[in-house]
């Protein structure tokens, strides 16, 4: 047996007892505590990293809930035909969908054809676009891929990835929104919001947009691409933005590992909301049919006016 401790080093463990309680806030819990009712438990210090099965369930969960938020998702350019939306996509660089949709209704009524569209003057074509901004560029890249549409392709729009491509102003991400929504073509269409999500929700930690499209084409099937996109870019734009999302009001944040990088508090979050979530104008003045948001308004309606 070990030796017994003496009175006086007993009454030493007694003194630096007392000086420790006394220092201890009132009603302080040891480290670790789980006392009933407590929400403040301490967390593991290190959460088992996601295996690549569950990342994919995950994903594919949180695409069947967002299909259920938006069951209306669609391309919010409007158009009637594929030179249209071809046409449509180039101008959205840089801009929203909304100025380009409020810019294309005299476009059209003024070049309806890729022949009259290769035949512009450059001059003339800028001003009608000039709303949609980098307007020259945006001209240079009209005239020639209405040139090409004319000369290589009898005025058509070419239905193949591929040939989109050799296009004047058209990569890969163009060319995905014109397969999937005018030749019903799957594609994924990766630009900023779809690329920002996809990261934020760890399915990926690529920047480029080819990389993200490889990553994420290898976790769905072909047939979910282009309703991905639709459903991604709308929470985009709607909950999740890229400055503050709408943490709070988000539908899907139990299965966001990202949680809590912007609003939480549900009232603050609510008011972050955009577009028919927050019960303003959609982006596009002709929406379809089963859109429950307004329309927005066209190019020049006054502020405030329906």
């Amino acid at each position: 047996m070990g030796e017994q401790p003496s009175a006086k080093s007993n009454k030493a463990a007694k003194g630096a007892s007392a000086k420790r309680a006394a220092a201890k806030p009132a009603g302080a819990e040891p480290a670790g505590s789980t006392k009933a009712g407590s929400t403040t438990a301490r967390k593991p210090k290190s959460a088992k990293p996601e295996s690549r099965l569950a990342m994919v369930r995950r994903a594919r969960r949180i695409n069947r809930e967002l299909a259920d938020v938006y069951p209306y998702a669609h391309p919010e350019l409007d158009f009637r035909d594929p030179f249209e939306l071809l046409v449509a996509t180039v101008l959205s660089a840089q801009t929203t969908d909304l100025r380009v949709n409020q810019t294309t209704p005299a476009l059209f009524a003024k070049y309806p054809t890729p022949e009259d569209m290769a035949a512009a003057v450059p001059e003339e074509l800028e001003e009608v676009i000039r709303p949609t901004g980098f307007f020259r560029a945006k001209a240079r890249s009209l005239i020639g891929l209405s040139t090409a549409l004319r000369d290589r392709y009898d005025g058509e729009v070419p239905g193949t990835l591929k040939d989109l491509v050799t296009l004047p102003g058209v990569g890969r991400k163009t060319a995905n929104v014109v397969l999937g929504n005018a030749f019903g073509v799957p594609g994924l269409t990766v630009d900023t919001h779809f690329g920002r999500l996809v990261r934020r929700w760890k399915w990926t930690d690529q920047e480029d947009p080819e990389k993200v499209e490889a990553e994420i084409a290898a976790i769905f099937p072909k047939s979910e691409w282009t309703m991905l996109s639709h459903r991604i870019i709308f929470h985009g734009r709607r909950v999740c933005h890229s400055r503050k999302p709408a943490c709070g009001a988000c539908p899907i944040a139990h299965l966001c590992p990202s949680y809590g990088e912007g609003e939480t508090d549900p009232e603050k979050a609510r008011k972050l909301l955009k577009y028919e979530m927050g019960g303003y104008p959609g982006q596009r003045l002709s929406p379809p049919p089963d859109y429950p948001g307004k329309p927005a308004p066209p190019l020049g309606t006054p502020a405030g006016a329906e």
